[in-house]
């Protein structure tokens, strides 16, 4: 082989490992986004998982509760941070239930997003700053490039300190 041969040769198999790093990166974010804990409901084959944030969105909490206790599923991280959020939004709020089950959604699933975020607005309602910033880092890491749950758990951290 020529040394202008074994140069291309190498070039060549730069290039495909090249390639085969960035499949596999790109494959891993595709994977990481699939797996996001905001399920991409519509897909669901649960539809309280669509049907239980709408009705919290429009303050229907007894409602969105009557729904999750129908569809009980105490292994389900899904199920428990909706449980929690449900809680978190009625007036006036159970603190105690909601922690419970956001805790219980992530003993289920360590870097569910929603969770993760939800539980950091939760820690934020009981002046725990040092907890939602953990709950920040702990979501940093499970959204490889950056997600909604951890835009939206940053934007309420701030919120918090500058009160």
């Amino acid at each position: 082989m020529t040394g202008s041969n074994r140069k291309q040769s190498f070039l060549g198999q730069a290039s495909l490992m090249a390639c085969v790093f960035a499949c596999s990166v790109f494959s891993s974010a595709a994977i990481a986004a699939a797996d996001s804990s905001s399920a991409d409901s519509s897909k669901d084959s649960r539809p309280w998982v669509k049907q239980v944030p709408e009705l919290i969105t429009k303050g229907e909490i007894k409602r969105a509760l009557d729904d999750l206790m129908a569809n009980q599923q105490t292994n389900d991280a899904d199920w428990h941070n909706l449980m929690g959020f449900a809680y978190r939004k009625q007036q006036p709020p159970d603190i105690a239930r909601s922690e419970f089950h956001y805790r219980e959604a992530l003993k289920i699933k360590a870097d569910h997003r929603g969770a993760l975020e939800y539980y950091g607005e939760l820690l934020l309602m009981k002046n725990d700053l040092a907890g939602a910033e953990e709950m920040l880092k702990r979501l940093n890491k499970a959204c490889f490039f950056g997600c909604e749950e951890l835009r939206d758990l940053k934007k309420e951290i701030e919120a918090f300190k500058r009160r």
